[in-house]
Order: C-alpha cells, then sequence, then structure tokens
C-alpha cells in the first residue's frame, strides 16, 4: 500500500466556506460553520437605553434575539442607510448565553471553500477579532472570528439585556394568552 501524498508545503492556505458580507466600504467574511441564517432586516424591538452598538432585539419565534450593528461594534464607519441592509444570526458566539444576530450593509455572498487565506498576525486587530482575509472576485476580505467578536464584558452585558427582553416578551405573550 502507497503512502499518501505528502502536503504540499509551498501551497497557499485555504479557507473553509465564508459568508461575505459589506460593512460601508469594508469588505468582511465570516466562517459558514458560525453562521446560524441570513436574514433580511426586519422591525426591531428598541427598547431605550441601549449600548449604542446595539440596534434592538428581534423576536425570532418567540425568543429575544439580541441585533448588534457590527459596524459600530468595531469602529467602522457605517455605509448609506438603505432598506437592504441583513442580519447574519449567529447561533451562539463563545461567551453568550444564546443565538446573537449582526446587522451588516449588505450580505454580497456564500463563499465555497478554497479561497486563499492569509492568516492575520496576531495583536493586528483589537481583541484579535480579524482572524486574516480571504480573496474573493478580486477583493480582499477580513475574515473575522466570531468567538472574538464580543469581549467578556459586552457579552455579559448582551446577555443581561437579552433576558430582560426575553421577560418582556414573555409579559406581552402571556397577556396575549388572557384576552
Amino acid at each position: 500500500m502507497a503512502a499518501p501524498p505528502a502536503p504540499d508545503a509551498s501551497a497557499e492556505p485555504a479557507a473553509g466556506p465564508v459568508v461575505l458580507f459589506a460593512l460601508g466600504s469594508l469588505a468582511c467574511a465570516l466562517p459558514r460553520e458560525a453562521v446560524r441564517a441570513l436574514l433580511p432586516l426586519p422591525r426591531l424591538d428598541t427598547p431605550p437605553g441601549l449600548p449604542a452598538p446595539m440596534a434592538g432585539f428581534l423576536n425570532l419565534g418567540g425568543t429575544a434575539v439580541p441585533v448588534v450593528e457590527l459596524a459600530r461594534l468595531l469602529g467602522v464607519p457605517p455605509g448609506e442607510p438603505h432598506p437592504y441592509r441583513h442580519l447574519i444570526l449567529l447561533e451562539r458566539p463563545d461567551g453568550l448565553a444564546g443565538p446573537v444576530a449582526l446587522l451588516v450593509d449588505r450580505v454580497a455572498d456564500v463563499a465555497p471553500a478554497g479561497l486563499p487565506l492569509r492568516p492575520a498576525e496576531e495583536g493586528l486587530s483589537i481583541g484579535d477579532v480579524v482572524a486574516g482575509a480571504v480573496e474573493a472576485g478580486g477583493r480582499v476580505a477580513h475574515l473575522l472570528d466570531p468567538i472574538r467578536l464580543f469581549l467578556a464584558q459586552e457579552a455579559t452585558i448582551l446577555d443581561s439585556l437579552s433576558r430582560q427582553a426575553q421577560e418582556r416578551l414573555a409579559r406581552w405573550e402571556a397577556a396575549g394568552d388572557a384576552s
């Protein structure tokens, strides 16, 4: 039995499947396995006093899902407001008790595995949120690490606000059941 061929040490690393999206003029990507769904921007519940990066809450089948405006979270100038913005629903980013949705300017594509990948140098971005860069369609997109999107303190605040929104939603549903 012949031994399997040795990996080519000179081969350029490749990314797995990614979701490509825009934040203003910045092209970004997230690993596909971290993304639960891509959604059009619905009407959001926006209680007063939310932190600046929060766009509100999405009622997803009776679950209050926090929606974070990714451009504000990362300190990137947002694009022009338009009606075709998207939500990227992440299942459960590290440190969070439940799902979270990221509000982005526009989802461009879901690219298959194999895009050229340039890993980022450690310490290149705050919290090492940028894991590398992928080349797609003649553009370079910053590959974000979903595990590092939220600092521990931010995750704690999101969880607390999500619990409050869930309690509020439950009160409304209970009032509807009583009528």
